[in-house]
């Protein structure tokens, strides 16, 4: 049976989700921004009962990658993000500089995550690209859970930011309609930021994009 964990790391209050498949005590970690020597710890503590498999990030902005090289040095595992990502990726330290965050290493490799079926554990995730928030941002489709980690594209009653280089505002608004709102309205949407929702609510609540 799949489960779905939350961690709330860093100043910026990223959501950091770990799948975890009870069969096979498998982990899937998903957005790791775990920051600080504690909330690596706090992870890593977590998945002492689990047996981490890969890293898979909706995009690529500094809050949503801060713990992939520790996750990726300790459990040997491969990190995987949207080639469009990568001129945000390589962007890392030097906008963490700019937050006054000191030093932040880079990501030097990567998988490049493709569109469509994704396996973990016996179990097959949808990917999907909506771009918008960010040029490669894709959303990550567990369909027994009825449930879509949304990353930044769509939060409750609001939308990810779109004032960042290589952010688009039509193209996110393109991607919430035809792709999230394309889902079953009591489809539960855990976003990269604040709490969880359904799809059905931000259709008639949500104020920047209505159904």
């Amino acid at each position: 049976m799949l489960t779905v964990h939350t961690f709330t790391f860093n100043p910026f209050q990223e959501n950091t989700y770990v799948l975890t498949d009870s069969e096979t005590k498998e982990a899937l970690i998903i957005d790791p921004g775990c920051f600080t020597v504690a909330e690596r710890r706090t992870l890593d503590t977590f998945l002492a009962d689990y047996k981490p498999v890969a890293i898979l990030n909706t995009h690529g902005h500094l809050d949503h990658v801060f713990g992939v090289n520790h996750l990726v040095a300790k459990y040997q595992i491969p990190f995987y993000l949207h080639p469009l990502e990568d001129p945000i990726l390589r962007n890392v330290p030097a906008v963490a500089e700019r937050y006054g965050m000191g030093l932040v290493p880079s990501i030097d490799q990567y998988s490049p995550l493709a569109t469509g079926p994704f396996a973990f554990a016996g179990h097959e995730l949808q990917i999907w690209h909506t771009p918008g928030h960010a040029p490669g941002h894709v959303v990550i489709y567990a369909h027994n859970l009825k449930t879509v980690i949304a990353g930044d594209v769509l939060f409750r009653e609001s939308i990810g930011r779109t004032d960042f280089p290589y952010c688009s505002f039509d193209d996110l608004q393109h991607s919430i309609r035809q792709v999230l709102y394309a889902l079953p309205d009591d489809t539960i949407v855990l976003s990269g930021h604040g709490p969880q929702t359904t799809i059905g609510h931000e259709k008639w609540h949500n104020p920047y994009v209505p159904a």
